[in-house]
């Protein structure tokens, strides 16, 4: 077994190894490379940010009636921010948020939290013009009434929508309008795109000479050191073998294994995790460009959310917030007294590791279809467009509903990164490296501009786009998904 001995003087540079090449992982790994930080970013899969499926920038949390305001806040800022550092990942497009006959809930009761963040937003473009990335503050959302949208269902699809009014001629057309509440919101939340995002982080690290990246590589143990000074050492098989390396602090970014590191720490952690899927559909007869479009309902229920999210050349990607959809029976499991790792049943488990049976991807696609149909009549002879897009969420704590999670601290030298959106990636990384200074590892002399991440900068879209469709051809999607 190979060791690494640690080379660079520890006030100075200190050694870090990340465990987990998801979002949370690389983010941190890019971050600390750029303070002059020597990292080492092991990854078990092929490539890095290869995760549970992210789609929506949830610029405000609107999709979730039942979390907090402070949580929608923090959303907000941590989408900003997300703009800010992977400019080439955002799909510029609209949301539409709508409340259906068959729920419980009214319209009228998502405008107060709206203006909140509305104002919010509008106060962080004051602080800084650089974070208006969502359009002006006043445009943040709008209202639609029934009669407006029914004058707009006259009007002819737009291909290329430059107005407000223009995004929501095909909702307003396709749309049975008889099924809803009024009025519809129309909000600044954006799409995003993992494959981007995947290929700007790996042309990031590639910038970076202090940022060694280990793809293929398992964690088998980890081990605090004796000594005074905590220490870590870190063993590893990859293809070549197996090795081993010695760092200053060690951050667990294993996403939903994230238990398995804590129980090599012998470190007890109350967690759930979260099996969810989301399936890919083409749509022969869509026209023009859509908006991506939400319908509330209650979650766990036949009537669960509907989620319909637009990608190019008639691509659609579909959550339905019920049992046969999106989310599955067991789905939700807890860590235990003896394992900080909570256990999907095998089945799960199984579709995790090795993939689904092709019958399996054409039922539950036929019934997110089926979901969808049910407010957009002539979505019904949509079509299964590849394998569908899964994973397991971690969830810190007890509470299911939390969205805004970010990163924990515990023993010596130890962060885990604990996400559970795509955009609080950023501030976990940001938490992390102000624990590194506190515990006198980095120099406060050394610091970088925490909004951004200079590595990321200066890419060009073309060189993401190419990577990209690289990427969705490795991982078995189409195309249309990097686009």
């Amino acid at each position: 077994m190979q060791t690494h001995p640690v080379t660079a003087s520890q006030s100075v540079s200190p050694q870090v190894a990340v465990v987990g090449g998801g979002i949370a992982g690389s983010a941190a790994a890019l971050k600390l490379s750029e303070l002059g930080v020597k990292v080492s970013l092991f990854e078990a899969g092929p490539s890095l940010v290869n995760g549970p499926p992210a789609c929506h920038l949830h610029a405000g949390g609107n999709l979730y009636r039942e979390i907090s305001d402070e949580q929608c806040l923090k959303l907000l800022e941590q989408s900003i921010h997300t703009l800010r550092v992977f400019p080439h990942a955002v799909n510029q497009r609209p949301t539409v948020i709508s409340v259906p006959l068959n729920d419980p809930g009214e319209p009228e009761a998502l405008l107060p939290r709206l203006r909140k963040v509305q104002a919010h937003y509008a106060k962080l473009i004051e602080q800084d013009s650089a974070n208006q990335k969502l359009g002006p503050a006043n445009d943040y959302y709008r209202l639609y009434s029934r009669e407006q949208l029914e004058q707009l269902a006259k009007q002819e699809i737009v291909s290329q929508p430059q107005s407000p009014d223009e995004w929501m001629i095909p909702v307003a057309k396709h749309l049975d309008l008889s099924a809803f509440k009024f009025p519809f919101v129309q909000v600044q939340e954006y799409g995003l795109s993992l494959l981007r995002i995947a290929a700007s982080v790996k042309l990031a690290s590639e910038r970076l000479a202090n940022c060694q990246v280990f793809t293929h590589s398992r964690v088998t143990h980890i081990e605090l050191l004796p000594g005074t000074t905590p220490r870590w050492r870190v063993d590893y098989s990859h293809q070549k073998g197996s090795h081993s390396v010695e760092v200053d602090y060690l951050i667990n970014a294993c996403g939903y294994r994230s238990g398995s590191i804590d129980d090599m720490a012998k470190l007890s952690r109350s967690r759930m995790v979260e099996f969810k899927a989301a399936y890919l559909a083409n749509w022969p007869s869509q026209q023009g460009r859509w908006p991506e479009l939400i319908v509330h309902g209650e979650r766990g229920t036949p009537n669960g959310m509907a989620q319909l999210t637009p990608y190019p050349d008639g691509l659609f990607q579909l959550h339905g917030m019920t049992d046969t959809v999106t989310l599955f029976k067991g789905g939700l499991v807890s860590s235990s007294q003896n394992s900080a790792q909570p256990e999907l049943n095998p089945s799960l488990s199984r579709k995790l590791t090795q993939g689904w049976q092709s019958e399996e991807v054409e039922q539950r696609t036929a019934e997110a279809v089926k979901h969808m149909s049910r407010y957009l009549p002539s979505f019904s002879n949509a079509e299964v467009a590849g394998r569908p897009l899964f994973g397991a969420q971690q969830i810190p704590g007890s509470d299911p509903s939390l969205r805004a999670a970010s990163v924990s601290f515990d023993k010596a030298h130890y962060a885990r990164t604990e996400i559970v959106k795509f955009s609080s990636a950023l501030s976990a990384a940001e938490q992390i490296i102000e624990n590194i200074r506190e515990l006198g590892l980095l120099s406060p002399a050394v610091c970088g501009d925490l909004n951004t991440l200079q590595s990321t900068q200066g890419l060009a879209y073309q060189q993401v786009l190419n990577l990209a469709e690289q990427l969705a051809e490795q991982r078995n999607y189409p195309l249309s998904l990097a686009r």
